[in-house]
């Protein structure tokens, strides 16, 4: 069987060849396939006839450099191609073999019909049964002749010549193989430039070559078969989705087409593989941009932590966390809004880079066409709770908080920041607690980045009287409501319910919600922080609140080495004055997990 083998493979290999060389057009241009190249001629001639053996058409030349190369040939451009591939998926040929032009090739050591003759079919017949020796068991392959060794490579002079020889989709290819393994920055455009010199270079020493800049035939083959095989284990494959108006590269082994949720075109997990793709297309200006921006990152699928950017024109969101990551960009251009969003375990971090790789270069909005909101009906519950089929990330818990600072310290209730696995300030700003009183019940936070607070608390220095109108400005309904609302109500007692000096109590109805908040006078000044309503077996009537007294919370700010403003005004303000100096002054505090 080995034997029938053997000459099925000759066979197969001779047939690209079965025309005469003088039979092909005459303008057209012949080239060889390179096999070997061998320092002496000796050798080359050695393995020229061996390789006779299997090809019909093995022809010898000595080259410019001296050496001496073992050639298929000659064949027309095209078929040499076909040749070449065929020969290297059979395996017959090694791997850094290529497509000479002849240019290199001076006087033969050895023509094709000085070669000994293939042998034919009735010699390579399997033998019956009775052709076998006595002693040799029936199913006994003949032995095989070692496989060549590994054959030196091209000199640069050699790898150039032979890279002339590329055609343009060629040099695109190898370009789009070094951008996918990280080399490769700029555009795919086949030109080998010094950017595209400098990224063969680095993808060589990475390899532990000579870095000089010029692939080699095994280099090329190396490289693109390696891309080849990335690519296939992803199914990469470009997406054309019309009702978006986008076209892109997205990994088909790993995702599948799910359904439409304007905005987004959702494509789900395949096979448990953990990945999720969302094509975003939708009409919008820059306003709208700036909204999607925000809303976006309310999603559970984009975790707080990780870079952002924005410009007029577009942005860029990354997130991640311990067990999820993803990368959003969006652009906008004619009056149209597209995108798309990767999320991915952190644990598959590396073959995402390529996904995302693919999923930048490749990313086309065309037409003038986005998804249109009304193709998929929602209800209204399904919109309040759900963008889009995707779960809004949502605090622990939110409380209020009083801006005690220009650069957005927040004084709050101890229980707002409790066991929280982050804080922020008005929803999305990051804030470190910095110091904590546990008997008092407040707590002091620091925004990671400065804020520009609109209003700065000022503390009343002296005493209300008993029975003057206050008011309590705080998110009574957490992150439901856009903006602070005022509660109004009157100061009660001077002290708590068992004579608490740091408390006053109020004739109020607060929620949960506004604790924390200020509690202001007819100026607007502040007598007091809300305090989180008591919890446990004692029930107290809904219009009973309580503050922590101005003094007990501007030591405290002294100590943290903030410098509490002092009231100065005390005349009573409108209405409308009082709101906006609440709505300033005071913060919404979310607790995440």
């Amino acid at each position: 069987m080995m034997k029938q083998a053997i000459f099925l493979l000759w066979l197969g290999a001779a047939l690209p060849a079965a025309a005469p060389v003088w039979a092909q057009e005459q303008s057209e241009t012949r080239v060889w396939v390179q096999i070997e190249a061998r320092p002496t001629e000796a050798e080359a001639d050695e393995r020229a006839r061996a390789y006779a053996e299997v090809f019909p058409d093995v022809a010898g030349y000595r080259l410019s450099s001296g050496w001496y190369a073992i050639v298929l040939g000659p064949y027309g451009t095209d078929v040499a191609r076909l040749r070449l591939q065929d020969l290297l998926e059979a395996g017959m040929i090694p791997r850094d073999s290529f497509i000479a032009d002849g240019r290199a090739f001076r006087e033969p050591f050895l023509a094709p019909g000085e070669l000994p003759p293939a042998p034919d079919a009735e010699a390579l017949a399997v033998p019956g049964p009775e052709m076998l020796p006595e002693d040799e068991p029936l199913d006994a392959p003949p032995a095989l002749e070692a496989a060549p060794a590994p054959l030196p490579d091209e000199t640069p002079a050699e790898a150039r010549r032979s890279e002339a020889l590329l055609i343009a989709s060629e040099r695109q290819e190898l370009q789009a193989a070094l951008q996918w393994f990280g080399f490769y920055g700029a555009a795919i455009d086949g030109a080998f430039g010094p950017g595209t010199r400098a990224s063969m270079a680095a993808w060589q020493a990475a390899e532990g070559a000579e870095a000089t800049g010029i692939l080699t035939a095994r280099q090329r083959a190396e490289l693109l078969d390696r891309y080849g095989r990335a690519q296939a284990e992803l199914g990469l494959e470009t997406v054309t989705e019309d009702e978006a108006g986008i076209r892109i590269t997205l990994p088909i082994a790993l995702v599948a087409f799910d359904r439409y949720d304007p905005p987004f075109v959702h494509y789900a997990p395949k096979d448990g593989s953990g990945v999720q793709v969302m094509l975003i297309s939708e009409p919008g200006d820059r306003g709208a941009l700036y909204g999607l921006y925000d809303i976006l990152q309310t999603l559970e699928v984009v975790p707080p932590e990780g870079t952002r950017s924005r410009t007029e024109t577009g942005f860029t969101i990354e997130g991640r966390s311990a067990d999820l990551a993803s990368y959003t960009h969006v652009e906008l251009a004619g009056g149209l809004l597209k995108g798309y969003m990767l999320v991915w375990h952190p644990g598959d971090d590396e073959r995402m880079a390529r996904v995302l790789t693919a999923m930048q270069s490749s990313f086309r909005p065309f037409g003038d066409r986005a998804l249109d909101p009304g193709m998929v009906e929602m209800t209204e519950e399904q919109r309040r709770g759900m963008l889009a089929g995707l779960e809004v990330r949502k605090p622990r818990q939110s409380r209020s908080g009083i801006f005690v600072d220009p650069k957005g310290a927040v004084l709050t209730t101890a229980e707002a920041v409790a066991g929280c696995g982050r804080v922020t300030i008005d929803r999305e700003h990051e804030a470190k607690v910095v110091a904590t009183d546990t008997a008092l019940g407040m707590a002091l936070l620091r925004p990671v980045h400065p804020m520009a607070p609109r209003v700065t608390a000022s503390f009343r220095s002296t005493e209300a009287r008993l029975g003057s109108p206050v008011a309590v400005a705080g998110y009574p309904y957490g992150e439901a409501l856009p903006a602070p609302t005022l509660t109004f109500g009157a100061l009660d007692a001077l002290t708590g319910l068992e004579g608490e000096a740091d408390l006053r109590r109020l004739r109020l109805a607060s929620r949960p919600g506004d604790a924390g908040g200020p509690v202001l006078d007819g100026s607007g000044a502040v007598l007091g922080m809300l305090v989180a309503p008591e919890t446990g077996e004692r029930r107290l009537p809904d219009e009973v609140s309580f503050a922590l007294a101005p003094a007990a919370l501007t030591a405290r700010l002294s100590e943290a080495g903030i410098e509490p403003r002092r009231a100065e005004g005390s005349g009573a303000l409108a209405p409308e004055d009082l709101v906006r100096l609440g709505d300033g002054m005071t913060a919404l505090v979310s607790c995440w997990d």
